[in-house]
């Protein structure tokens, strides 16, 4: 047998000699002769492609490398037929290839508005009309006129709109009114901001009638801003009724609400402590205090200051007693207040002071004896048992300085400025008198100690002041009966509270209660209508500003003179009236807002028709502020409740569970979550922010860390959608923007399942969601109409418990899991070979699941869900979903058949994941055999045999009681197994290297994650929601490297 060599020539044979006459050994085994072939076979081929190589002449220029193939973007649809403001959307076009939030929330807005679904009077004659379906009526909290919504505004918008639209959905004559806030501070703050940095002019510059004339201004400018984005958030609220806190009808009913509660004793003015904002000059109400924890030393920025100032340290000093070489030794955390002090307090139990009852220490920086008084609040265990007692600038002391008969002594002026006789500290700044004092106590022996100690900072979270409490001539509101009515309402169940267990906080606020300040000594809100009298005839006997007596509370300045005339006596032509300065705190007008927008005082239709409101919806934050307050009011001024129902949904925080802030960076327009927006954006916003330029940076790098690629477009369906989807019992939500995002591609299975299944109708058909089954349904179509019935029961009940998350959870699991996933797959087959009756049974089936499931969706997503419900083949005439009849006793509840196919839909999931674990794409079908020694999973096998063959890419399904090999067994149940065709489908050896890769890599992972849990710290300072992360991961990689030894073990028997 001759051989080819390396130079392609015969060779000569085995054992004989070669043309030069030399030997070539011994004769080659047959084994060698076969070894030595394969490899000149190899060498062969080899030298075949060099020389053809060789053939091909040089090229000087190097091959380009073909492009890389760009993904190409496609291009984002808009709404471009020229629509006029409050006409119809065209929807006679195709619906563009992809959901584009801009496209689908264009148009619909004005048209409803226009046509005036969001009105009680549409599809009534009158508001009094009586409606069998009762009334739902609820008012907006009043967002501040300042600037724009957060995201506490949009998750408010989401909940409330989906409760009013789902009503109106009902049938019932549904009110939802909207309105602003004039937020006196917040607003004062933002327009002297803008006044300094444009102008460089303050308000006391312009004068007060100017200043309030530039608020206005910018509120014509800036205020209709936050009415346009609750349009954009697509709230349905009655803009005709829409309410500002300003308007003369509100006005009206602000003073009239003062005079009446002054006349019945409920208003009275007293001098007492208030929370002082330096900065602001203003008292401020509690909940405009930020109340900062710090363990220990802490240094804060204060405005007005240029070196951060200490805090979260006890001095101690001593007071040296008259006559005498002894001391008292007291501590404070606020060492300048000691030039108020007034007396040094001691338990009338505590030995060591017993000798000193009745005697005085004296003030070192003043001529001032401080007596040593007793009282039952010194706690004698603490520190050295003597305590400072400052009466006008401590709450404590207060009291004890009204208990003992003490001077109340004013030590700062409005701006905090030290003001009385105490030498050089006159006419300092409070915070750098801390400081000098300390040094004065030290040069005199005076100074013992400073220590370390935890404490409670109050802030003003207007101006970041820290707050000082100072006494103050103040109008203030008895609250002791108004507690006590609004308690009883709640104990007896008129008056309900949801969640229940905000009750527990309502009875302790309620309980502790003290009168409320409601004078703020401000420019811009309802100036207070009371009149100080003084006289211009001498003869007649003044009183001073701190004597209630002279104070006239009336609705005007004419009514005013009239009743101060008849109350001294006097002609009026001798009285001088001047109304007081002070404004209203803005929550009394705010308690107001549930009738002061029906026009109350007047008996107008509306407050006959639309008070009492049906419900309240806010964050529990503001439970005692607000709410409480209109309960008051409500039941004092008008005799009834203004609301059944309280709902006081979650905080809305970051996804770290951090408080919004925006020197965090943290804080979120939601129409920049509706829009989208880039990080560079984002940086920018901050700029234009009133943030102190000294936060920026901190701020840009929390955006960088949170939005490093910026916000996602992903519109307001989804934004809502998702707000409503996190609400549960917590108190908190932690909102994380991947989540909004997922529910965006929700909608785009949305869009496409609904694209998709209108083209099966294809004809002039209209069909009704009023479906009685007649027995042309086959199994699917049962089934479907079942899941939808589940799902519209849940939704109801879940509206009835305010469940937001349990309906938004029925409705979402209802069009991915059931339609999508299930239903659309097992009608292709329907359509593409069933009978003309099979395909206008599932076409039936089909307008029915599009029809009720947009219905149940619509008051979370109303921009989509009228989209897509005005394309469908519809018999009904009504023209908007928005007035669309909430789907509700439907008939078509078929527990076998739900049973049935959950069994498939088992034996379905199983045969996927086996697919997934051997690498099977979806194109490849797979022959599949079932065994089953149990009749009756059998016979739901074979009853689903087809859908179970769609759903789980099976070619063919066959029952037998022996299968062929090369199969995947997998378990369905003790007496059914799945038998899955591998062979001749896979190559075994690949996919077991895959596999074992894979495995590799699991099992790293497993032991990272058992290595980190194990070690000896991990439960006390790794974060609860990163231990449960690690947990789940944990248990889903075990698992997945069980089903990998499982498939390989099979792959091997191949």
């Amino acid at each position: 047998m001759n051989q080819a060599d390396t130079n392609g020539q015969i060779g000569t044979p085995a054992g004989h000699t070669s043309s030069d006459g030399s030997a070539t050994g011994p004769p080659k085994t047959a084994k060698q002769l076969e070894k030595e072939a394969k490899k000149a076979e190899k060498l062969a081929k080899l030298q075949a492609k060099l020389d053809k190589k060789a053939a091909v002449p040089a090229s000087t220029e190097k091959k380009e490398k073909p492009e890389k193939k760009v993904k190409e973007t496609k291009e984002v649809a808009l709404y471009t037929s020229n629509t006029a403001p409050g006409e119809k959307k065209d929807t006679s076009g195709f619906l563009p290839d992809a959901y584009s939030p801009r496209y689908v929330e264009a148009q619909w807005y004005s048209w409803w508005e226009k046509e005036g679904f969001f009105k009680p009077e549409y599809g009534r004659t009158s508001i009094s009309e009586p409606n069998p379906n009762g009334k739902f009526v609820m008012v907006i909290p009043p967002p501040n006129v300042t600037g724009s919504l957060h995201l506490g505004h949009a998750l408010t918008n989401a909940i409330e709109d989906a409760i009013t639209r789902y009503h109106r959905m009902k049938g019932l004559t549904t009110l939802w009114v909207p309105g602003c806030d004039h937020a006196g501070i917040a607003t004062q703050v933002v327009v002297e901001k803008k006044l300094w940095r444009e102008e460089k002019l303050t308000r006391h510059d312009l004068g007060r009638e100017k200043f309030i004339e530039k608020i206005w201004d910018w509120r014509r400018e800036k205020g209709v801003r936050i009415y346009d984005q609750l349009k954009c958030l697509g709230s349905s609220y009655d803009w005709t009724r829409v309410a500002f806190t300003m308007d003369p009808k509100l006005c009206k009913a602000v003073t009239e609400a003062f005079v009446r509660l002054h006349e019945d004793g409920s208003i009275y003015r007293s001098s007492r402590l208030v929370n002082w904002s330096c900065a602001l000059r203003s008292a401020i109400s509690d909940i405009e205090v930020d109340k900062v924890d710090i363990p220990g030393k802490t240094f804060f920025a204060i405005p007005g200051y240029t070196d951060k100032v200490e805090f979260g340290v006890l001095v101690k000093f001593a007071y040296k007693v008259e006559n005498s070489d002894e001391e008292v030794i007291v501590a404070t955390t606020r060492i300048e207040t000691m030039l108020g002090d007034t007396a040094i307090a001691v338990h009338p139990q505590d030995e060591r002071y017993k000798h000193l009852h009745g005697k005085y220490v004296q003030h070192p920086f003043c001529d001032r004896r401080l007596p040593i008084v007793v009282d039952d609040f010194v706690d004698m265990n603490f520190g050295t048992g003597a305590v400072k007692i400052t009466p006008a600038h401590d709450a404590n002391d207060y009291d004890v300085g009204k208990r003992c008969n003490l001077p109340f002594i004013t030590i700062f002026n409005d701006d905090g400025y030290i003001i009385g006789d105490y030498g050089e500290f006159k006419g300092m700044k409070r915070f750098d008198c801390r400081k000098r004092i300390l040094e004065k106590l030290k040069e005199l022996g005076l100074y013992r100690e400073t220590i370390n100690n935890p404490m409670v900072v109050p802030f003003c979270s207007r101006s970041k002041d820290v707050v000082e409490p100072m006494i103050k001539p103040q109008w203030y509101v008895k609250c002791d009966q108004l507690a006590a009515d609004a308690t009883e309402a709640v104990r007896k169940g008129e008056l309900k509270i949801i969640p229940e267990h905000h009750t527990k906080i309502w009875y302790h606020w309620m309980e502790g209660i003290r009168d409320w300040c409601v004078s703020r000594q401000l420019w811009w809100g309802h100036r207070i209508p009371a009149y100080y009298v003084s006289f211009n005839d001498d003869s007649i006997k003044g009183g001073t500003t701190d004597d209630e007596a002279y104070w006239i509370v009336a609705r005007s300045e004419k009514e005013a003179l009239q009743k101060a005339a008849e109350i001294f006596s006097v002609d009026s032509s001798k009285i001088v009236l001047h109304q007081d300065e002070d404004v209203l705190d803005t929550w009394f007008s705010s308690g107001l807002f549930p009738f002061s927008v029906f026009g109350w005082p007047d008996n107008t239709a509306d407050l006959e028709a639309f008070y009492p409101t049906t419900l309240l919806e806010t964050g529990h934050d503001i439970l005692f502020f607000w709410v409480a307050r209109m309960v008051f009011f409500g039941q004092k001024l008008l005799g009834k409740l203004p609301f059944k129902e309280v709902y006081l949904h979650p905080m809305v925080r970051d996804a770290h569970g951090r408080k919004m802030s925006k020197s965090l960076g943290n804080v979120i327009d939601p129409m920049d979550v509706i829009r989208g927006i880039t990080l560079e954006d984002l940086h920018n916003l901050l700029h234009d922010s009133n943030l102190d330029p000294r936060e920026i940076e901190k701020a840009k790098a929390g955006q960088k860390q949170d939005f490093p690629n910026g916000i996602p477009e992903c519109g307001s369906d989804a934004l809502r959608f998702a707000l409503c989807a996190y609400i549960t019992q917590a108190r908190d939500i932690n909102l994380d923007i991947n989540r909004v995002q997922g529910y965006r591609f929700f909608c785009n299975k949305l869009w496409n399942a609904t694209k998709f299944a209108l083209m099966y109708f294809t004809g002039e058909e209209r069909y009704s969601s009023d479906l009685a089954l007649n027995g042309s349904e086959n199994n699917m179509d049962l089934w479907v109409l079942s899941r939808l019935a589940v799902a519209i029961e849940a939704c109801n009940s879940g509206f009835a418990q305010y469940d937001f998350a349990a309906v938004t959870t029925a409705c979402y699991s209802f069009w991915l899991y059931d339609l999508c996933d299930v239903y659309l797959e097992c009608v292709k087959p329907i359509f593409q070979n069933g009978s003309d009756k099979q395909k206008a049974a599932a076409r039936r089936t089909l307008f029915v699941c599009l029809d009720y499931g947009l219905r149940i969706l619509s008051p979370f997503m109303p921009f989509i869900t009228e989209e897509l419900f005005q394309r469908l083949p519809r018999v009904d005439g009504t023209p908007s979903i928005c007035v669309a009849a909430y789907p509700e006793n439907v008939s078509w509840r078929n527990d076998i058949v739900e049973k049935e196919v959950e069994f498939m839909q088992k034996a379905a999931r199983i045969i996927r994941s086996a697919r997934s674990d051997y690498n099977l794409p979806n194109k490849v079908k797979t022959e599949t055999f079932i065994v089953c020694t149990d009749e009756q999973s059998n016979a739901i096998l074979k009853k689903y045999a087809s859908d179970l063959a769609t759903i789980a890419y099976c070619s063919k399904i066959e029952f037998v009681t022996q299968p062929p090999t090369g199969c995947a067994i997998l378990t369905v149940s003790a007496q059914c197994e799945v038998h899955l065709l591998l062979k001749g489908l896979i190559e075994s050896e690949k996919e077991i290297t895959k596999l074992q890769k894979r495995k590799d890599q699991l099992e790293q992972t497993v032991s990272k994650l058992k290595q980190a849990m194990q070690s000896a710290d991990y439960a006390t300072k790794v974060p609860a929601e990163v231990q449960t992360a690690n947990t789940e991961k944990l248990q889903q990689s075990e698992g997945e490297v069980q089903r990998i030894i499982t498939a390989i073990e099979t792959l091997k028997l191949m």
